[in-house]
């Protein structure tokens, strides 16, 4: 296919646009800063540069999915594992070939209908960072933080726990009939035989 004109590279890029504001991982990583402080701009780049990429290549789903999951995994450290890279590859590719035929009414069909995700989407982010957030959270328990070696929040000037502590843990373990944790923390926990 031929590069777009001016009015139809201005449609796709609205179109380029709309696709990837709706498109809930990207949002997802940008809202929780996958690809670090630059999360937005990175997302901003992306939409330049898929509109380059379209107007050199000449493009089928497979390149455009694989692009766009090579652009997650290196720019926003993120695998994209739910099936969405081929649903938007796909709306990427619809999006080009109407602009390039100057299909306006095709292209605004395609915004209208992604303005109707819209709001599912920002009702999910909502949701996302109030899950995430940390006045939401449930307290950590000091059993699921602490490892030996480390320090625990009540012990007196913050020291490390000392040898002789680890030797009292095992020995209490070897009193209730446990065995005493291996020396590295990590405790294998096997199923129960019927």
């Amino acid at each position: 296919m031929a590069a777009p004109g001016l009015e139809e590279g201005g449609l796709f890029a609205r179109g380029v646009r709309a696709v990837l504001g709706g498109w809930a991982a990207l949002q997802l990583a940008v809202a929780h800063g996958f690809g670090g402080p630059q999360s937005p701009e990175k997302a901003t780049w992306l939409a330049g540069a898929l509109q380059e990429f379209f107007a050199q290549n000449e493009l089928g789903e497979e390149e455009v999915e694989e692009f766009l999951a090579e652009v997650m995994d290196n720019e926003f450290d993120t695998a994209v594992e739910d099936g969405s890279l081929r649903q938007v590859s796909r709306e990427l590719v619809t999006l080009f070939a109407q602009a390039s035929r100057g299909d306006a009414g095709g292209v605004g069909e395609a915004l209208g209908a992604l303005a109707r995700r819209g709001p599912a989407l920002r009702a999910a982010l909502a949701t996302a960072h109030l899950e995430e957030s940390p006045a939401h959270a449930p307290p950590t328990p000091e059993w699921e933080t602490h490892m030996p070696g480390t320090t625990t929040p009540h012990q007196e000037g913050g020291e490390e726990s000392s040898e002789e502590d680890e030797d009292e843990e095992e020995e209490e373990a070897m009193e209730c009939g446990t065995p005493p944790p291996p020396p590295d923390g990590w405790t294998l926990v096997r199923r129960r035989r019927r």
